[in-house]
């Protein structure tokens, strides 16, 4: 072989070397990224070849598949009563994705998940039809629609919890959206009203787990727990020595109550029924920031929870003066809290102090529904003991009986609640929020703990208060769950 021609053999023995080595490259080391990657369009047509498995409630689908009528994508989601479930299903999109429940359990529910391996084997010698899984929730149909037909017309939201287990039983948020209408190929003028900057309501919001609030009155339980916890407070019925007015510490200026009322020298169970944020104000002053902020996150404060869905992390401020702590001990200054979060306060008052871990999706199943994964309840914290969580109870059982909360009571049953109209905005010129935080107790022991806020309403801003516009809500939705339970 002449010089030339070995060159050209040698140049073409490379080229066919450097060919194998990428071959082999893509096929064994990147053949898993590609077989997955969002770009590869056989993902999509397979993804949407087959029917989704369902996210069920109360032994029913809420969800669908039905056939495209164009394109090469078969199927497409549908969703019964959407706009009342979004917050918990989230969507599937041909386009867009999926979240929530949607997007934590696709696998299981587009089929492709390892558990499902058996079904698809055998769906190979059956030739039957590829099918997804099921996800199997906590929810309760009855006391979501109580939830949400509370909400109608208003904005705002609902969590509603089993105390004993921690099971989610409601999760409501309005306005809301319709998933079935973003589902498919060409909903792209559907898709841009769930855009906050098209449509202020900010639609997609699921206000139940990602939207916090200055939580007012309602957070004077957590300061409660924490004067009892801390042996400030031994006897409920003991004046509390917080005189009237009451300077806040480091300042001239006076915590204020709202209206006159009997907040001088008043025992605990006086004050949370009349709301005085002096001595609620006082009690956590006296405590100190760090006693709060301990208390706090035993109940779940500063930390994010997945249920699982994560929620936002609701806020005890970490650094705080005399004053600054009793504000935030009221619900004001910088506290924050989701409604997921305060129904959490509420169960575990209801638990006698033990708070449990709160989760939406009770099992995972086959297409045949035989179990893949079952969820066990699981103990987050003792946020307060036994004892003081039943002192408690007696304090917003006062509250309900009595006091602010008298729009809740359900006839032969004990109810425990506390209202709040937390101030908010620039000058707290914004519409107050109306906040509403309740359990129901049976000689069964209790069955749910309920947190509504109300956001906005065509209320007057005079008439905005939690036992006036959220306290009918958590009546009704604790109503639908004892009488589920009948």
């Amino acid at each position: 072989m002449n010089k030339p021609l070995r060159r050209v053999a040698i140049f073409c023995g490379i080229l066919v070397l450097a060919l194998l080595v990428r071959v082999n490259w893509v096929q064994f080391v990147q053949g898993d990224k590609l077989k997955t990657h969002t770009d590869n369009r056989r993902v999509l047509v397979e993804r949407y070849a087959h029917p989704r498995g369902d996210i069920i409630v109360d032994g029913k689908a809420i969800t669908g598949s039905v056939e495209a009528k164009s394109g090469d994508l078969k199927y497409k989601r549908t969703y019964k009563d959407g706009p009342m479930w979004a917050p918990v299903t989230g969507f599937a999109s041909q386009v867009y994705g999926a979240t929530q429940l949607e997007n934590l359990n696709d696998g299981i529910l587009t089929g492709t998940d390892d558990r499902l391996f058996f079904d698809r084997t055998l769906s190979l010698f059956t030739n039957e039809e590829k099918k997804g899984g099921n996800v199997v929730t906590t929810l309760n149909g009855d006391a979501q629609r109580a939830a949400y037909s509370g909400l109608k017309g208003k904005k705002g939201a609902v969590a509603a919890l089993d105390p004993k287990t921690g099971k989610i039983l409601a999760l409501a948020s309005t306005p809301s959206y319709d998933p079935s209408k973003i589902a498919g190929m060409g909903d792209g003028e559907e898709w841009k009203k769930l855009d906050k900057k098209v449509n202020p309501d900010d639609i997609s919001l699921n206000r139940a787990l990602r939207q916090t609030y200055p939580p007012g009155s309602t957070f004077k339980v957590v300061t409660a727990a924490a004067a009892l916890e801390h042996g400030l407070i031994n006897d409920i019925d003991t004046p509390t020595k917080t005189p009237l007015p009451w300077i806040m510490p480091g300042t001239t200026t006076p915590l204020k109550n709202e209206g006159t009322i009997p907040c001088e020298d008043a025992t605990p169970r006086v004050a949370l029924r009349w709301s005085c944020n002096t001595v609620f104000g006082k009690l956590g002053s006296d405590l100190g920031a760090d006693k709060m902020k301990e208390t706090a996150e035993k109940f779940g404060f500063n930390s994010e929870q997945f249920t699982p869905v994560r929620s936002n992390a609701s806020v005890w401020p970490k650094k705080l003066n005399p004053s600054e702590t009793a504000l935030s001990s009221i619900g004001q200054f910088n506290t924050a809290a989701t409604p997921l979060q305060m129904a959490m306060v509420t169960a575990a008052i209801a638990n006698d102090g033990k708070l449990m871990t709160p989760y939406m999706v009770d099992k995972l199943t086959d297409p045949n529904l035989d179990v893949v994964k079952q969820t066990d309840p699981v103990e987050m914290s003792q946020p307060l003991s036994g004892d003081n969580a039943q002192k408690l109870q007696q304090m917003m059982e006062t509250v309900v009986k009595e006091g602010t909360g008298t729009r809740a009571q359900i006839d032969g049953v004990t109810v425990g609640g506390k209202t709040g109209t937390a101030q908010h905005g620039v000058n707290n010129e914004g519409n107050p929020y109306a906040w509403f935080i309740s359990y129901a107790k049976t000689d069964k022991g209790s069955p749910v703990a309920v947190a509504v806020v109300v956001e906005d309403s065509e209320a007057a801003r005079g008439d905005i208060s939690g036992g006036g516009l959220a306290a009918p809500i958590a009546k009704s939705v604790m109503k639908a769950v004892l009488d589920r339970a009948k």
